[in-house]
C-alpha cells in the first residue's frame, strides 16, 4: 500500500531543486521525490562521507546531480536561473556540533550567509516557486525546559553551531518580510527538525553511525553525554513534513503556510542517548555496551524537545515510526548495507514504502483545523 495519490499530488511532475542533495537527509529525500514523480534537480558538495548513501545508492543515476558550494553565489544562482525550480528544498548546510567549534566561521558562512545567497537566487528567477528552508530545533534560545519548544519561542544559540541555525531562521523571516510578503510569487517556509537517526548516515560525531562501527569492531560505545535528551526520529519524519509542507506551499492558498514549521517526534521518543543506545544494542546480534568518553568535549544542551501541534492540526503532519520501529529500521538498513551491499537501494526504497503505508494508517495529510 503507497501513500494516498492526493497526498504529495502538488509535487508530481515539479522541478524541485534539492541543496545539500548528496547528504543522508538530502539522499533520502532525492531517492523519496524521484518516487513520487518529482524532476529532482541537486546542488551540493561531493558526498560528505565515506561510505554514503548517495553513492552507494546510485542516486546520481536518477536526478540531475550537480556539484556547487552555497557559499558561491554566482554559483547557486546560475543554477538556479538553469533549473527555474517550482520548489526549492534547501538543506545544504554544515551540520556537526563539534565542526561548529573548530571552524565557527565556515560554519557561520554556510549556514546563515548560504541561506542568504540561496534565497537572492530565487529573488532574481523573478518567477512562481515554493521555499523550504531546513532549519534545525537547535534555532531556539534553549532554556533547558522540559517542554517542547513552539514555533513563536525566541530564536537564539549560545554555541557556534545553535547560533548559525538562530541565524538561519532570522534570514528567512527577513527576506520573506522584505522581499516575499504579500502574495509574492515566491511561497518561503522553515522547518526544523529532531535528532535524526537512520541507515546511510556515516557522519562525524552521530550516535547511530558511531554504535555501527563500535559494534562492527566488537568495543565499547564512547559516548560524550549518555544523559542529555534528545527528540529522536527517523530520517523519513522530518521529510515527510518538508513534502507535507511543499505541497501545501504550492497549491492555491499557498501564501497561508509561510512560516516556522516544528517537525519532532512523539514526546515518549524524547530519550536520553544511554536510552537509544541501550534500544540500538537489543537489536544488534551481539551483546555491545557503553563506556563514557574523556573530555574535554564541545558544550551541548542537555534537554531539548519540540512542540509539533501546530503541524499537526494545520497540515496533518504526525509522528509514524516510534523509537523501537525507528531503531530496526535502521539496524536492518545497516545489516544488508554490511551482507548485500548490492541490495541497498532496494533496501531504501522498501523502507520508504514501509513508512508511506504506516503513514496512511495514521491520517497523514489530514489536517484538524483549516488555517
Amino acid at each position: 500500500m503507497g501513500m494516498k495519490p492526493a497526498l504529495f499530488s502538488a509535487l508530481k511532475g515539479k522541478r524541485v531543486l534539492v541543496t545539500g542533495h548528496t547528504g543522508f537527509k538530502g539522499s533520502w529525500l532525492s531517492l523519496w521525490l524521484n518516487k513520487i514523480g518529482a524532476q529532482v534537480y541537486g546542488f551540493a558538495l561531493e558526498p560528505p562521507t565515506q561510505p554514503s548513501m548517495f553513492k552507494e545508492c546510485d542516486i546520481a543515476s536518477e536526478i540531475d546531480h550537480y556539484i556547487g558550494n552555497i557559499n558561491d553565489l554566482d554559483a547557486i544562482s546560475r543554477r538556479i536561473a538553469d533549473v527555474k525550480p517550482d520548489l526549492v528544498l534547501h538543506l545544504a548546510a554544515q551540520p556537526i556540533v563539534r565542526q561548529s567549534y573548530l571552524d565557527p566561521l565556515e560554519t557561520l558562512s554556510t549556514n546563515v550567509m548560504g541561506t542568504a545567497h540561496v534565497l537572492e537566487g530565487v529573488r532574481a528567477l523573478d518567477a512562481p516557486c515554493a521555499v523550504v528552508v531546513i532549519s534545525s530545533d537547535k534555532c531556539y534560545d534553549n532554556r533547558e525546559w522540559i517542554w517542547g519548544y513552539r514555533e513563536e519561542d525566541p530564536l537564539g544559540g549560545k554555541d557556534p553551531y545553535s547560533m548559525s541555525k538562530g541565524g538561519t531562521e532570522l534570514v528567512v523571516n527577513s527576506w520573506r518580510a522584505s522581499f516575499f510578503a504579500d502574495n509574492a510569487k515566491v511561497k518561503l517556509a522553515s522547518a526544523r527538525a529532531g535528532n535524526v537517526l537512520g541507515g546511510g548516515d556515516w557522519a562525524a560525531d552521530r550516535i547511530i553511525p558511531d554504535c555501527i562501527k563500535a559494534f562492527r569492531e566488537s568495543r565499547p560505545v564512547e559516548l560524550r553525554n549518555p544523559k542529555a535528551t534528545r527528540p529522536w526520529q527517523h530520517v523519513l519524519e522530518p521529510l515527510g513534513g518538508y513534502l507535507l509542507l511543499a505541497n501545501r506551499l504550492l497549491c492555491a492558498d499557498g501564501e497561508k503556510f509561510c512560516s516556522g514549521w516544528n517537525f519532532g517526534p512523539a514526546t515518549t521518543d524524547v530519550q536520553t542517548v544511554e536510552s537509544v543506545v541501550s534500544l540500538l544494542s537489543q537489536k544488534w546480534p551481539e551483546e555491545v555496551n557503553w563506556s563514557l568518553s574523556e573530555g574535554p568535549h564541545p558544550k551541548e544542551a542537555s534537554m531539548l524537545s519540540l512542540n509539533c501541534d501546530k503541524a499537526i492540526s494545520l497540515i496533518g503532519w504526525r509522528p509514524v515510526w516510534n523509537l523501537d520501529t525507528l531503531i530496526e529500521e535502521t539496524v536492518n538498513w545497516f545489516d544488508v548495507f554490511h551482507k548485500q551491499p548490492g541490495m541497498i537501494r532496494g533496501e531504501s526504497m522498501r523502507q520508504i514504502e514501509h513508512f508511506e503505508a504506516a503513514a496512511v494508517e495514521a491520517g497523514y495529510g489530514t489536517a484538524l483545523f483549516s488555517k
